[in-house]
């Protein structure tokens, strides 16, 4: 650069005009939306999955419609529906690993926006500085007060932390490069012996712009040629740039990436229809059931007391794990049928409540299932 300030430093008036367009101030931009557009469709996938749970608080096997019914299935607290609630709660649990929920005097379940955790070996743990919003309490909270899971994740947080700058990089440089390729570019010559003072440089500048922007608004555009004045554009013939497929299969790999470390198949998040069967399993098996499991457990053990849980009371979560009993009608029939299950057993593997008519709590079997004992007439008769 020795020999170029050289230039600048004899002729100031080419100084201020390369001070004007600053050509050397080209920077790599973060894209800090690649970043959001992986978690923002991967966690909130599996956020909409959980959030068509119904939580069922069950005493003698018989549902419970009590407050608790209403907090976990319509309305948490005065802001939230049931879905956003728990659509919230997944979020917050899968992007911060940890999620916390507490119950006001109001009885109104709220999740904690940011807390501290004071842990102890031999006394349950205890939660200070509880931020909600805006309003942060003053009181503390027990272990045994709250509800408050971890996701133990820690795959996410390191992939996030180190591979998205590579991401966003590479990103960034092959925009930066298919936009260098496909860039106009011209030169503007002038014959003057004005002196290129700030003054005459802008207005310079200002007709260059209205030249260059009659040319990139209109289909057809007309300007005057000026004695003295010559426009000529540059045409690059090389394709040095990268295309609009490359950029999105640069998206594509980190949303694949983040899925493929939270379990989900890669073909349900793009919406491919090839073996969806297959995926909605799998993603049910490793994805929906463990998350689903651990909401359950925690619920269980903070809502249900350990007397009450041992005689039958609990909370189930369901429809989402669940099997279609419509898709699966020949199960179900075989499953009856071969007196394997009674029908009301086969009702709560499908998702659905236990009916009060104990007929329905009855082994029944067809005959083509009994043993060759028990078949009368033929040959012996």
């Amino acid at each position: 650069m020795g020999w170029l300030q050289d230039v600048l430093n004899k002729n100031k008036e080419i100084g201020k005009m390369f001070d004007e367009f600053d050509f050397f101030g080209i920077e790599t931009s973060q894209r800090a939306y690649l970043k959001k557009i992986a978690l923002e469709t991967c966690i909130n996938f599996i956020g909409r999955t959980i959030s068509q749970s119904d939580f069922r608080f069950l005493k003698d096997g018989k549902r419970q419609l009590d407050d608790w019914h209403y907090l976990l299935n319509i309305r948490p607290n005065t802001d939230q529906s049931a879905s956003d609630f728990w659509q919230d709660f997944v979020y917050k649990l899968l992007h911060e690993n940890e999620v916390l929920v507490i119950l006001t005097d109001n009885n109104d379940l709220l999740i904690a926006d940011s807390f501290d955790r004071i842990e102890y070996a031999i006394y349950p743990d205890i939660f200070k500085s509880v931020t909600v919003k805006d309003y942060t309490f003053q009181r503390s909270f027990n272990m045994d007060e709250v509800i408050h899971i971890s996701y133990n994740n820690e795959k996410l947080t390191k992939f996030m932390n180190g591979m998205f700058e590579d991401y966003t990089n590479l990103f960034s440089r092959m925009i930066e490069t298919n936009m260098f390729a496909n860039q106009i570019r011209a030169t503007a010559e002038m014959d003057s012996t004005q002196k290129l003072d700030d003054e005459n440089l802008g207005k310079l500048q200002n007709f260059i712009n209205k030249l260059f922007g009659a040319f990139r608004q209109n289909a057809f555009a007309i300007v005057p040629k000026l004695k003295g004045f010559n426009y000529e554009e540059i045409v690059d013939g090389s394709n040095g740039g990268r295309s609009v497929e490359e950029l999105s299969k640069v998206k594509r790999d980190l949303i694949d990436d983040v899925a493929n470390i939270l379990g989900i198949p890669t073909s349900l998040v793009h919406g491919d229809m090839a073996e969806f069967e297959t995926a909605i399993k799998a993603y049910i098996k490793f994805c929906i059931a463990p998350l689903v499991k651990k909401i359950e457990d925690e619920l269980n053990a903070k809502l249900i007391d350990k007397k009450e849980f041992l005689k039958g009371s609990r909370i189930e979560v369901k429809g989402v794990t669940e099997t279609s009993v419509i898709e699966n009608s020949e199960a179900v029939d075989k499953l009856v049928a071969s007196g394997a299950f009674t029908r009301n057993e086969v009702r709560e593997l499908f998702g659905a409540e236990r009916s009060d008519d104990p007929e329905l709590d009855k082994f029944v079997i067809t005959k083509n299932y009994q043993s060759t004992d028990a078949v009368e007439g033929g040959e012996n008769e």
